[in-house]
């Protein structure tokens, strides 16, 4: 092991873990929560060790199988991916801390089947990040999608029909996305994305290139539930496993988010994407306008925590995509923040989520009533994370947002600068309707005599520690800013 390759330490070992929880997990829960978090505690701490090494050396490129690039295959990392890779780390470590009892309750006996699938899944997401290879990153985004699926498909009730259907639109979006690096590769000859963006600019290329960007950003936004590509994910995230929604609604839609942002610099090129093209950049920002304003309106339509959550999360998709095609640096350094930031701000909410759901079986909202009295706790991190949801400072969610809103109104793309606003109300409006039924409404079975019931320890150390941190970064968010988003940012911006 060394300081040139730890990176890879850091994918394989929840990847190699996944053997042996399901291996010597059968016999024991014990042995699948020591060895599911003590890979990755690992990979956590060895991912921050890597972004120091980025810090002080730059960019690190290692070749897979000792074949030179670009006819190896390439893992790069530099400031973008090395603060994907941590993000995914910690958060899949204090989601899978909490998952140990969610799952442990919903599903019993099964819990190394779960653990052995939720980190191949984790160790998918890494490779996403990690892969220069526009092929290989096909495969990663499989791994991810058929881990996702079978995640989903062990839940209760109509969970296996909508793993189904998100087979079917994640199909979709696989031919998609491949198409795109079919042509690429029919221009170029190559499959190295670094190579792609230095032979690009010498063909041309024409209507075969714009046809290959548009197959590319189809594919990536049926996988991040892009509205109206979005209908795969209220069913699927809402009928998973608690534990499942832990990982797959912080992270899966922001890491696909990333790939675009990826794909859209690293291969092609600002001027080809924003100035070759005017009307598709505005156009896009139009569609995110359009994502955010009706998938906000539609969580207003919803009577369950899970169900509206994750409606915020497709409108936050709205968010990101707007920013990045703003195309000016105000509204990129937003969205990059905001991936960060939002899965985050996901992960606090879908903790608590968990937690509810461990004590009352259900996140109903008509199950809600006392809710803060029995679980003052877990509520007060509630009340974290959705105050960072709407925007309300010094939470990480304000930030990110005032970028946002500032590159909107330096692109004079005023209606997405509506939206933004429109969709923050509506996030007031959604989560003190919440606040007003468990805080004011008294339940009517407790007789006045409502006594604390909190979730285990294990369930409720990760939320809160993901609720500080929120507030942390919020007051962070100028160091994080200027010391490594910007140096994330593509040359140009």
């Amino acid at each position: 092991m060394s300081v040139s390759n730890l990176h890879m330490y850091v994918m394989s070992a929840p990847l190699l873990t996944a053997f042996f929880v399901n291996l010597f997990g059968r016999k024991s829960p014990a042995v699948v929560a020591v060895l599911t978090l003590g890979s990755l505690a690992f990979s956590s701490l060895a991912s921050l060790a890597v972004m120091g090494n980025v810090m002080v050396h730059g960019r690190i490129s290692y070749v897979a199988g000792n074949w030179a690039a670009p006819y190896g295959i390439e893992l790069v990392v530099d400031h973008l991916s090395a603060v994907m890779l941590i993000l995914i780390s910690v958060v899949a470590l204090l989601a899978s801390v909490s998952a140990l009892k969610s799952v442990g309750q919903e599903l019993p006996g099964r819990e190394y089947q779960f653990f052995a699938l939720y980190l191949i899944l984790i160790a998918g997401l890494m490779g996403l990040v990690l892969t220069g290879d526009a092929f290989n990153l096909y495969v990663m985004l499989e791994i991810t999608s058929i881990t996702s699926y079978g995640l989903i498909a062990m839940g209760k009730g109509r969970a296996p029909l909508a793993s189904f259907n998100y087979v079917i639109m994640g199909s979709v979006g696989a031919c998609f996305y491949l198409l795109g690096v079919a042509y690429l590769y029919l221009m170029t000859g190559t499959l190295n994305m670094a190579d792609m963006a230095q032979i690009l600019p010498t063909i041309g290329g024409g209507a075969a290139v714009a046809t290959a960007l548009g197959f590319i950003l189809v594919g990536l936004w049926v996988k991040m539930a892009f509205f109206p590509l979005h209908g795969w994910l209220p069913n699927a995230y809402s009928l998973a496993p608690t534990g499942a929604g832990l990982i797959a609604a912080p992270l899966v839609t922001k890491v696909t988010v990333y790939l675009m942002v990826r794909l859209m610099f690293w291969v092609f090129s600002s001027d080809y994407l924003f100035f070759t093209h005017p009307m598709v950049q505005s156009g896009i920002v139009w569609a995110a306008t359009a994502g955010i304003i009706c998938a906000s309106a539609l969580a207003l339509a919803q009577r369950d925590l899970k169900r509206m959550l994750t409606y915020i999360i497709v409108a936050e998709v709205g968010y990101m995509v707007g920013g990045v095609w703003l195309a000016n640096k105000t509204g990129l350094t937003g969205a990059v923040l905001h991936i960060v930031n939002d899965a985050l701000m996901t992960l606090c909410l879908f903790l608590a989520v968990a937690a509810i759901v461990y004590k009352l079986g259900s996140g109903e909202f008509d199950k809600l009533q006392g809710i803060y009295r029995k679980m003052p706790i877990t509520m007060a991190a509630f009340t974290v994370g959705a105050f960072s949801m709407i925007g309300v400072p010094p939470t990480a969610g304000f930030f990110s947002k005032w970028y946002l809103i500032l590159g909107g109104i330096e692109a004079g793309h005023w209606e997405y600068v509506i939206a933004l606003l429109f969709s923050s109300l509506v996030n007031a409006v959604l989560f003190f309707r919440i606040i007003e039924i468990g805080y004011f409404y008294k339940d009517e079975h407790d007789h006045g005599h409502e006594q604390r019931d909190e979730a285990p320890v294990l369930m409720q150390a990760p939320l809160v520690v993901c609720a500080v941190a929120l507030i942390v970064i919020g007051l962070g968010s100028g160091p994080l800013v200027e010391s490594i988003i910007k140096l994330a940012l593509p040359a140009g911006f």
